[in-house]
Protein backbone atom coordinates (compact mmCIF):
# COMPACT_ATOMS: atom_id res chain seq x y z
CA UNK A 1 0.00 0.00 0.00
CA UNK A 2 1.37 3.11 -0.83
CA UNK A 3 1.09 5.90 2.07
CA UNK A 4 0.66 9.46 1.01
CA UNK A 5 2.85 11.83 3.14
CA UNK A 6 1.62 14.99 3.30
CA UNK A 7 3.31 18.39 4.46
CA UNK A 8 1.41 19.18 8.04
CA UNK A 9 0.67 22.48 9.66
CA UNK A 10 4.10 23.62 11.65
CA UNK A 11 2.20 26.52 12.86
CA UNK A 12 -0.74 29.31 13.08
CA UNK A 13 -0.73 31.29 10.10
CA UNK A 14 1.50 29.19 7.77
CA UNK A 15 0.29 28.01 4.75
CA UNK A 16 2.90 26.73 2.57
CA UNK A 17 6.70 25.72 2.90
CA UNK A 18 9.36 25.32 1.07
CA UNK A 19 11.44 21.93 0.57
CA UNK A 20 14.81 22.80 1.81
CA UNK A 21 16.86 19.43 1.50
CA UNK A 22 16.15 15.58 1.01
CA UNK A 23 17.76 13.65 3.47
CA UNK A 24 17.17 10.21 1.92
CA UNK A 25 17.17 9.25 -2.18
CA UNK A 26 13.92 8.61 -4.58
CA UNK A 27 13.86 4.73 -4.23
CA UNK A 28 15.53 4.06 -0.64
CA UNK A 29 14.26 2.80 2.38
CA UNK A 30 13.23 4.54 4.93
CA UNK A 31 12.11 3.89 8.69
CA UNK A 32 9.04 4.99 10.67
CA UNK A 33 10.21 8.53 12.33
CA UNK A 34 13.10 8.58 10.38
CA UNK A 35 13.78 12.23 9.00
CA UNK A 36 13.26 12.25 5.29
CA UNK A 37 13.31 15.86 4.73
CA UNK A 38 14.13 19.23 6.08
CA UNK A 39 11.18 22.08 5.28
CA UNK A 40 11.80 25.21 5.66
CA UNK A 41 8.55 27.71 6.38
CA UNK A 42 8.52 31.58 7.02
CA UNK A 43 9.54 30.86 11.09
CA UNK A 44 11.71 27.56 11.30
CA UNK A 45 13.23 25.29 9.63
CA UNK A 46 12.04 21.86 10.97
CA UNK A 47 12.34 17.94 9.75
CA UNK A 48 9.97 15.98 8.48
CA UNK A 49 9.71 12.08 9.76
CA UNK A 50 8.55 9.16 7.66
CA UNK A 51 5.42 8.16 9.10
CA UNK A 52 5.91 4.88 8.59
CA UNK A 53 8.58 2.32 7.09
CA UNK A 54 9.05 1.47 3.38
CA UNK A 55 10.26 2.24 0.01
CA UNK A 56 9.93 6.39 -0.67
CA UNK A 57 9.19 8.33 -4.07
CA UNK A 58 9.38 11.56 -3.92
CA UNK A 59 6.71 13.86 -5.58
CA UNK A 60 8.70 17.22 -4.84
CA UNK A 61 11.98 18.53 -5.80
CA UNK A 62 14.78 20.65 -3.27
CA UNK A 63 13.50 24.62 -3.28
CA UNK A 64 9.70 23.54 -4.83
CA UNK A 65 7.26 25.37 -2.76
CA UNK A 66 4.45 23.03 -1.59
CA UNK A 67 1.25 24.27 0.43
CA UNK A 68 0.09 22.16 3.97
CA UNK A 69 -1.77 19.72 3.35
CA UNK A 70 0.03 18.90 -0.38
CA UNK A 71 1.99 15.21 -0.99
CA UNK A 72 5.22 15.67 -0.98
CA UNK A 73 6.04 11.69 -1.25
CA UNK A 74 5.07 8.34 -1.09
CA UNK A 75 5.47 5.08 0.79
CA UNK A 76 5.24 1.65 -0.30
CA UNK A 77 4.80 -0.09 3.22
CA UNK A 78 4.66 -3.36 1.56
CA UNK A 79 7.89 -3.32 0.47
CA UNK A 80 10.34 -5.47 2.06
CA UNK A 81 13.48 -4.36 3.55
CA UNK A 82 16.51 -4.17 1.38
CA UNK A 83 18.72 -7.43 3.00
CA UNK A 84 15.61 -9.38 4.68
CA UNK A 85 15.33 -11.46 1.46
CA UNK A 86 16.98 -15.19 1.07
CA UNK A 87 20.93 -14.96 -0.72
CA UNK A 88 20.07 -16.59 -3.97
CA UNK A 89 16.96 -13.96 -4.55
CA UNK A 90 19.27 -10.83 -3.68
CA UNK A 91 21.79 -12.69 -6.08
CA UNK A 92 19.32 -12.70 -9.08
CA UNK A 93 17.76 -9.27 -8.01
CA UNK A 94 21.17 -8.22 -8.44
CA UNK A 95 21.95 -9.21 -11.58
CA UNK A 96 18.54 -8.39 -12.98
CA UNK A 97 19.73 -4.29 -11.78
CA UNK A 98 23.04 -4.80 -13.04
CA UNK A 99 22.06 -6.07 -16.42
CA UNK A 100 19.36 -2.75 -16.36
CA UNK A 101 21.79 -0.60 -15.71
CA UNK A 102 24.13 -1.39 -18.38
CA UNK A 103 21.26 -1.33 -20.81
CA UNK A 104 20.25 2.04 -19.62
CA UNK A 105 23.84 2.95 -19.82
CA UNK A 106 24.22 2.40 -23.45
CA UNK A 107 20.65 4.05 -24.64
CA UNK A 108 22.19 6.96 -22.64
CA UNK A 109 25.44 7.02 -24.19
CA UNK A 110 23.70 6.34 -28.22
CA UNK A 111 21.20 9.17 -27.19
CA UNK A 112 24.17 11.37 -26.02
CA UNK A 113 25.65 10.91 -29.41
CA UNK A 114 22.67 11.33 -31.79
CA UNK A 115 22.19 14.86 -29.65
CA UNK A 116 25.95 16.08 -29.88
CA UNK A 117 25.41 15.39 -33.61
CA UNK A 118 21.85 17.28 -34.22
CA UNK A 119 23.53 19.99 -32.00
CA UNK A 120 26.43 20.09 -34.10
CA UNK A 121 24.35 20.09 -37.85
CA UNK A 122 22.24 23.31 -35.68
CA UNK A 123 25.46 25.13 -35.03
CA UNK A 124 27.26 24.96 -38.20
CA UNK A 125 24.59 27.31 -40.10
CA UNK A 126 24.15 29.76 -37.05
CA UNK A 127 28.08 30.04 -36.66
CA UNK A 128 28.49 31.03 -40.60
CA UNK A 129 25.16 33.86 -40.28
CA UNK A 130 26.67 35.33 -37.14
CA UNK A 131 28.98 37.82 -39.50
CA UNK A 132 25.82 38.98 -41.61
CA UNK A 133 23.24 39.62 -38.44
CA UNK A 134 26.55 41.90 -37.03
CA UNK A 135 26.95 43.45 -40.12
CA UNK A 136 22.43 43.94 -40.29
CA UNK A 137 22.10 45.74 -37.04
CA UNK A 138 18.71 47.55 -37.43
CA UNK A 139 16.98 50.22 -35.17
CA UNK A 140 15.80 47.56 -32.76
CA UNK A 141 19.28 46.06 -31.91
CA UNK A 142 19.39 46.83 -28.02
CA UNK A 143 15.88 47.84 -27.73
CA UNK A 144 14.77 46.82 -24.49
CA UNK A 145 11.31 45.39 -24.42
CA UNK A 146 9.20 47.23 -21.52
CA UNK A 147 9.39 44.38 -19.43
CA UNK A 148 13.38 44.17 -19.47
CA UNK A 149 13.92 48.22 -19.42
CA UNK A 150 11.86 47.95 -15.90
CA UNK A 151 14.51 45.30 -15.02
CA UNK A 152 17.14 46.81 -16.56
CA UNK A 153 16.16 50.38 -14.70
CA UNK A 154 16.24 48.44 -11.05
CA UNK A 155 19.60 47.21 -11.81
CA UNK A 156 21.13 50.24 -12.78
CA UNK A 157 22.28 48.75 -16.23
CA UNK A 158 22.24 50.52 -19.39
CA UNK A 159 20.50 48.87 -22.38
CA UNK A 160 23.25 49.49 -24.71
CA UNK A 161 25.68 47.16 -22.06
CA UNK A 162 22.85 43.95 -22.25
CA UNK A 163 23.31 41.77 -25.81
CA UNK A 164 19.93 41.08 -27.08
CA UNK A 165 18.88 37.92 -28.12
CA UNK A 166 15.39 38.45 -29.20
CA UNK A 167 14.17 39.30 -32.84
CA UNK A 168 16.68 41.79 -34.50
CA UNK A 169 19.15 41.62 -31.61
CA UNK A 170 15.79 43.09 -28.63
CA UNK A 171 16.78 42.76 -25.43
CA UNK A 172 14.35 40.69 -23.97
CA UNK A 173 13.19 39.83 -20.24
CA UNK A 174 15.12 36.87 -20.12
CA UNK A 175 18.11 39.43 -20.77
CA UNK A 176 17.53 41.76 -18.26
CA UNK A 177 16.99 39.52 -15.77
CA UNK A 178 20.13 37.74 -16.25
CA UNK A 179 22.48 40.70 -17.03
CA UNK A 180 24.76 41.89 -14.61
CA UNK A 181 26.17 45.35 -13.29
CA UNK A 182 29.52 45.82 -14.35
CA UNK A 183 32.28 45.33 -11.53
CA UNK A 184 34.76 47.55 -13.06
CA UNK A 185 37.74 46.22 -14.09
CA UNK A 186 38.85 42.89 -13.39
CA UNK A 187 41.83 42.00 -11.35
CA UNK A 188 44.84 39.55 -11.59
CA UNK A 189 43.44 37.58 -8.81
CA UNK A 190 40.51 34.97 -9.43
CA UNK A 191 37.23 36.30 -9.10
CA UNK A 192 34.53 33.65 -8.93
CA UNK A 193 30.84 33.85 -7.81
CA UNK A 194 28.30 31.72 -6.42
CA UNK A 195 24.61 32.54 -6.68
CA UNK A 196 21.89 30.69 -4.67
CA UNK A 197 18.02 31.30 -3.90
CA UNK A 198 18.02 32.24 -0.20
CA UNK A 199 15.69 30.14 1.85
CA UNK A 200 11.69 30.85 2.50
CA UNK A 201 12.94 31.39 6.34
CA UNK A 202 16.15 34.24 5.38
CA UNK A 203 13.48 35.52 2.51
CA UNK A 204 10.90 36.50 5.18
CA UNK A 205 13.66 37.09 8.16
CA UNK A 206 14.56 39.91 5.27
CA UNK A 207 11.17 41.02 4.73
CA UNK A 208 10.45 41.03 8.60
CA UNK A 209 13.38 43.35 9.31
CA UNK A 210 12.46 46.04 5.93
CA UNK A 211 9.07 46.02 7.64
CA UNK A 212 10.49 46.89 10.99
CA UNK A 213 13.02 49.81 9.66
CA UNK A 214 9.80 50.98 7.25
CA UNK A 215 6.49 50.48 9.64
CA UNK A 216 8.01 51.67 12.43
CA UNK A 217 9.46 55.25 14.11
CA UNK A 218 12.45 53.49 15.27
CA UNK A 219 14.74 55.27 17.52
CA UNK A 220 17.56 54.34 19.71
CA UNK A 221 18.65 54.95 23.59
CA UNK A 222 22.23 54.10 24.94
CA UNK A 223 23.68 53.90 28.33
CA UNK A 224 26.49 51.90 29.97
CA UNK A 225 26.67 49.24 32.92
CA UNK A 226 29.17 48.69 35.13
CA UNK A 227 28.92 44.83 35.33
CA UNK A 228 32.02 45.14 38.70
CA UNK A 229 28.88 43.53 41.34
CA UNK A 230 28.03 41.04 38.91
CA UNK A 231 31.16 40.17 37.98
CA UNK A 232 31.89 39.97 41.66
CA UNK A 233 29.09 37.26 42.36
CA UNK A 234 29.58 35.14 39.65
CA UNK A 235 32.93 35.20 40.36
CA UNK A 236 31.76 33.82 44.48
CA UNK A 237 28.75 31.64 43.54
CA UNK A 238 29.25 30.39 39.83
CA UNK A 239 31.02 26.79 40.87
CA UNK A 240 27.98 26.14 43.76
CA UNK A 241 25.13 27.50 41.22
CA UNK A 242 26.47 24.87 38.49
CA UNK A 243 27.35 22.12 40.81
CA UNK A 244 23.73 22.29 42.80
CA UNK A 245 21.62 23.11 39.68
CA UNK A 246 23.82 21.72 36.34
CA UNK A 247 23.72 25.45 34.60
CA UNK A 248 25.85 28.11 34.53
CA UNK A 249 25.42 31.49 36.33
CA UNK A 250 25.19 33.76 33.14
CA UNK A 251 24.87 37.17 32.17
CA UNK A 252 21.19 36.62 30.99
CA UNK A 253 19.43 35.90 33.70
CA UNK A 254 20.72 39.20 35.24
CA UNK A 255 19.66 41.16 32.43
CA UNK A 256 16.45 39.39 31.88
CA UNK A 257 15.04 39.91 35.81
CA UNK A 258 16.53 43.45 35.18
CA UNK A 259 14.07 43.74 32.21
CA UNK A 260 10.93 42.46 34.08
CA UNK A 261 11.57 44.73 36.64
CA UNK A 262 11.73 47.82 34.61
CA UNK A 263 9.14 46.80 32.62
CA UNK A 264 6.88 46.45 36.32
CA UNK A 265 7.94 50.41 36.34
CA UNK A 266 7.25 50.96 32.23
CA UNK A 267 4.97 48.94 31.09
CA UNK A 268 4.25 50.71 27.82
CA UNK A 269 7.47 49.29 26.96
CA UNK A 270 5.71 45.52 27.29
CA UNK A 271 3.14 46.97 24.81
CA UNK A 272 2.12 47.25 20.91
CA UNK A 273 0.39 48.75 18.51
CA UNK A 274 -2.90 46.82 17.34
CA UNK A 275 -4.80 49.32 14.67
CA UNK A 276 -5.83 52.44 16.65
CA UNK A 277 -5.16 50.62 19.78
CA UNK A 278 -2.04 49.93 22.16
CA UNK A 279 -2.15 46.35 23.83
CA UNK A 280 -0.21 46.43 26.68
CA UNK A 281 -0.01 42.83 28.58
CA UNK A 282 0.45 41.85 32.47
CA UNK A 283 3.10 38.80 31.60
CA UNK A 284 6.58 39.25 30.19
CA UNK A 285 7.37 36.51 27.46
CA UNK A 286 10.79 37.44 26.75
CA UNK A 287 12.40 36.76 23.44
CA UNK A 288 16.07 35.89 23.31
CA UNK A 289 17.78 36.31 19.80
CA UNK A 290 19.78 33.16 19.01
CA UNK A 291 22.12 32.76 15.64
CA UNK A 292 21.51 29.35 14.37
CA UNK A 293 22.76 27.36 11.71
CA UNK A 294 20.02 28.77 9.43
CA UNK A 295 19.81 32.47 10.51
CA UNK A 296 18.61 34.70 13.22
CA UNK A 297 15.86 32.33 15.38
CA UNK A 298 14.44 34.39 18.35
CA UNK A 299 12.79 31.76 20.41
CA UNK A 300 10.47 32.88 23.79
CA UNK A 301 10.81 32.36 27.44
CA UNK A 302 7.17 32.29 28.83
CA UNK A 303 6.16 34.35 31.75
CA UNK A 304 9.74 35.19 32.81
CA UNK A 305 8.33 36.78 35.56
CA UNK A 306 8.09 33.74 37.38
CA UNK A 307 10.88 32.04 36.69
CA UNK A 308 14.27 32.75 39.41
CA UNK A 309 17.78 32.73 38.19
CA UNK A 310 18.02 29.34 37.55
CA UNK A 311 14.77 28.81 35.73
CA UNK A 312 15.96 31.48 33.41
CA UNK A 313 19.32 30.05 33.33
CA UNK A 314 17.46 26.90 32.27
CA UNK A 315 15.34 27.79 29.81
CA UNK A 316 17.73 30.09 28.54
CA UNK A 317 20.34 26.64 27.54
CA UNK A 318 17.13 24.57 26.67
CA UNK A 319 15.82 26.80 23.98
CA UNK A 320 19.61 27.90 22.53
CA UNK A 321 20.76 24.11 22.15
CA UNK A 322 17.66 23.28 20.14
CA UNK A 323 17.55 26.42 18.21
CA UNK A 324 21.77 26.17 17.19
CA UNK A 325 20.56 22.77 16.58
CA UNK A 326 17.85 23.43 13.95
CA UNK A 327 15.32 21.83 16.55
CA UNK A 328 13.60 24.68 17.73
CA UNK A 329 9.52 24.61 17.00
CA UNK A 330 7.48 27.27 15.80
CA UNK A 331 5.44 26.90 18.65
CA UNK A 332 8.43 27.91 20.76
CA UNK A 333 8.67 31.46 18.72
CA UNK A 334 5.73 32.49 18.51
CA UNK A 335 4.72 35.34 20.57
CA UNK A 336 6.75 37.62 23.17
CA UNK A 337 6.50 40.98 24.35
CA UNK A 338 9.75 41.79 24.66
CA UNK A 339 13.10 40.83 23.27
CA UNK A 340 17.16 40.86 24.32
CA UNK A 341 19.77 40.41 21.82
CA UNK A 342 23.50 40.02 22.62
CA UNK A 343 25.81 41.10 19.74
CA UNK A 344 28.82 40.79 22.45
CA UNK A 345 29.27 37.32 21.97
CA UNK A 346 30.57 38.21 18.59
CA UNK A 347 32.47 40.72 19.98
CA UNK A 348 30.46 44.27 18.84
CA UNK A 349 30.80 47.27 21.05
CA UNK A 350 28.24 48.84 20.08
CA UNK A 351 25.45 48.82 17.56
CA UNK A 352 21.11 49.88 16.89
CA UNK A 353 19.20 46.64 17.28
CA UNK A 354 16.13 46.43 15.02
CA UNK A 355 12.88 46.35 16.57
CA UNK A 356 10.97 42.55 16.30
CA UNK A 357 7.78 42.90 15.25
CA UNK A 358 4.90 43.64 16.39
CA UNK A 359 6.96 44.45 19.52
CA UNK A 360 7.86 47.54 20.74
CA UNK A 361 11.71 47.58 21.78
CA UNK A 362 14.68 45.12 22.08
CA UNK A 363 17.46 45.66 24.21
CA UNK A 364 20.98 45.23 23.04
CA UNK A 365 23.70 44.09 24.99
CA UNK A 366 27.40 43.84 23.95
CA UNK A 367 31.05 43.83 24.94
CA UNK A 368 32.09 43.84 27.99
CA UNK A 369 35.45 45.81 28.26
CA UNK A 370 37.62 47.25 30.67
CA UNK A 371 37.13 51.28 30.28
CA UNK A 372 39.03 54.09 33.05
CA UNK A 373 35.68 55.98 34.78
CA UNK A 374 35.55 58.26 37.15
CA UNK A 375 34.55 56.94 41.17
CA UNK A 376 34.69 59.22 43.43
CA UNK A 377 36.90 61.73 42.48
CA UNK A 378 39.38 59.77 41.10
CA UNK A 379 39.67 57.07 37.91
CA UNK A 380 39.52 53.29 38.05
CA UNK A 381 39.50 50.57 35.41
CA UNK A 382 35.66 48.72 35.23
CA UNK A 383 34.37 46.56 33.35
CA UNK A 384 32.02 47.94 31.25
CA UNK A 385 29.40 47.01 28.93
CA UNK A 386 27.53 49.35 26.27
CA UNK A 387 23.44 48.63 26.51
CA UNK A 388 20.79 50.34 23.61
CA UNK A 389 17.33 50.41 23.57
CA UNK A 390 15.89 50.45 20.05
CA UNK A 391 11.84 50.89 20.62
CA UNK A 392 9.14 52.16 18.50
CA UNK A 393 8.40 56.43 19.29
CA UNK A 394 4.57 56.12 18.02
CA UNK A 395 3.79 54.46 21.78
CA UNK A 396 6.89 54.46 23.60
CA UNK A 397 7.94 58.55 24.94
CA UNK A 398 11.92 59.66 24.96
CA UNK A 399 11.08 59.59 28.92
CA UNK A 400 9.89 56.39 29.56
CA UNK A 401 12.67 54.97 27.26
CA UNK A 402 15.30 56.50 28.75
CA UNK A 403 13.90 55.77 32.40
CA UNK A 404 13.43 52.24 31.35
CA UNK A 405 17.33 51.44 30.32
CA UNK A 406 18.25 53.37 33.49
CA UNK A 407 16.40 50.85 35.46
CA UNK A 408 17.85 48.05 33.82
CA UNK A 409 21.30 50.37 33.97
CA UNK A 410 20.57 50.54 38.34
CA UNK A 411 19.29 47.00 38.49
CA UNK A 412 23.02 45.43 36.93
CA UNK A 413 25.02 48.10 38.95
CA UNK A 414 23.12 47.00 42.41
CA UNK A 415 21.59 43.49 41.47
CA UNK A 416 22.21 42.32 45.52
CA UNK A 417 19.38 44.84 46.24
CA UNK A 418 16.98 45.36 43.34
CA UNK A 419 16.86 41.81 41.85
CA UNK A 420 17.73 39.82 45.21
CA UNK A 421 15.90 41.24 48.03
CA UNK A 422 19.50 41.35 49.83
CA UNK A 423 19.26 37.40 49.94
CA UNK A 424 21.43 36.15 47.70
CA UNK A 425 21.38 32.66 48.83
CA UNK A 426 17.89 32.66 48.47
CA UNK A 427 17.77 34.21 45.01
CA UNK A 428 20.16 31.56 43.81
CA UNK A 429 18.08 28.72 45.61
CA UNK A 430 21.44 27.84 47.17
Amino acid sequence: MALEMKVPSPGESITEVEIAQWLVEDGDYVEKDQAVAEVDSDKATLELPAEASGIITLKAEEGDVVGVGEVVCLIDTDAAKPGSDDKGDSESKDEKSAEAEEKERQESTEDKKDSDKAAAKTEEPSKSSTPSQKQDDTYATGTPSPAAKKILDEKGIESKDVKGSGRDGRVTKEDAVEAKASMGSPGTGTRGEERKKMSMFRRKLAERLVSAKNDTAMLTTFNEVDMSPIFALRKKYKEEFKEKHGVSLGFMSFFTLAVIRALDEYPAVNSMIDGDYQVSYDFKDISIAVSGPKGLTVPVIRNAENLSFRGVESEVKRLAIKARDGKITVDEMTGGTFTITNGGVFGSMLSTPIINPPQSAILGMHNIVERPVAIDGHVEIRPIMYVALSYDHRIIDGKESVGFLVAVKEALENPEELLMDGDIKRSLEL
